[in-house]
């Protein structure tokens, strides 16, 4: 599975011309970003100012970001989020999966499973309608109603049911690394990489689907810059967060995060693409706050 087909098909489906950056996948409403090979973005609900969704595409706009994720099922209305999109030239580059953790793909029942898959196909479609090209997934929780196998074995049946309609409508399934104890070791060391996960891509087999990998979300468990090594062009889009042993979850910068190694990792597997904060939000300051510590911790500047 290679990235550069990922680039290849999603610029096919948007009728983009290729410049080699995952801005020319930007398909759809309003301009395409600026040129870059990494571009900064944040989830839409971390915006806290702004009274309507134009509001805060606009104020976004004016801080410099490079564009913003909404989520689906449900959310910000998504023709009014088109629209602010058109008039601020602030692109949507995708959706996250809103139901995932609740209705899952891994379910026991047959019938929440088949609801589960309904809610990312409800996301697929959304994404494509506002211009995006992937749907942030956690695939399966592990519990008391799942083992790793069984999760394993439902999550991967159910992704491939939508494969089809996310080949035709050119998005990606882009599987995030989260604490739902599935591929790596919830009670674990802290020395744990990336195989499981990277096996788990592979199974499902689609060039379609691929790794949101979020960078401090396994800072707990692992090196971040060994598990973008591993998983390498199988990354399409990346999340951004920091977590220490002191702090937990925390500002990007001020947890344990090896953010020069980062740097190197993403350098080394030639990364570019989407780049989406997902930490505590707030007011204009707050978010200007967020887009000055991406710059300075993920890209160096």
């Amino acid at each position: 599975m290679k990235r550069r087909h990922f680039l290849t098909t999603s610029l096919a489906a948007a009728g983009s011309a290729a410049t080699g950056s995952l801005h020319a996948a930007h398909h759809g409403h309003g301009p395409a970003a600026t040129p870059g090979p990494i571009l900064l973005s944040l989830k839409y609900g971390m915006c806290g100012d702004g009274s309507t969704v134009e509001d805060k595409f606009r104020l976004l706009k004016e801080l410099g970001y490079d564009g913003v994720e909404m989520g689906s099922p449900g959310g910000a209305d998504k023709r009014e989020a088109m629209a602010a999109s058109a008039a601020t030239g602030l692109p949507i580059h995708g959706v996250v999966n809103s139901i995932h953790w609740h209705t899952r793909l891994s379910d026991p029942s047959e019938d929440v499973r088949r609801k589960a898959r309904e809610g990312l196909e409800t996301a697929i479609r959304d994404s494509h309608l506002i211009g995006g090209s992937s749907v942030l997934l956690v695939p399966a929780v592990v519990g008391k109603d799942a083992t790793a196998a069984q999760a394993r074995e439902r999550s991967i049946a159910e992704i491939r049911k939508a494969l089809p309609l996310a080949a035709r409508l050119g998005i990606h399934i882009l599987i995030e690394n989260v604490w739902n104890k599935f591929l790596y070791r919830h009670d674990g060391p802290a020395d744990q990489g990336a195989d499981d996960l990277a096996k788990y891509i592979d199974e499902i087999g689609s060039p379609w689907v691929g790794s949101y990998f979020d960078i401090g979300n396994h800072q707990k468990y692992g090196k971040p810059a060994e598990w973008i090594r591993t998983l390498g062009k199988r990354i399409v889009k990346l999340d951004v967060k920091d977590w220490g042993t002191k702090n937990g979850f925390s500002k990007i910068g001020e947890g344990d995060v090896d953010w020069p190694e980062v740097r190197k990792a993403l350098a080394e597997i030639r990364f570019t693409g989407w780049a989406t904060a997902e930490v505590g939000g707030g007011d204009r300051a707050r978010c200007a706050e967020i887009l000055g510590n991406m710059r300075t911790h993920l890209l160096g500047a």
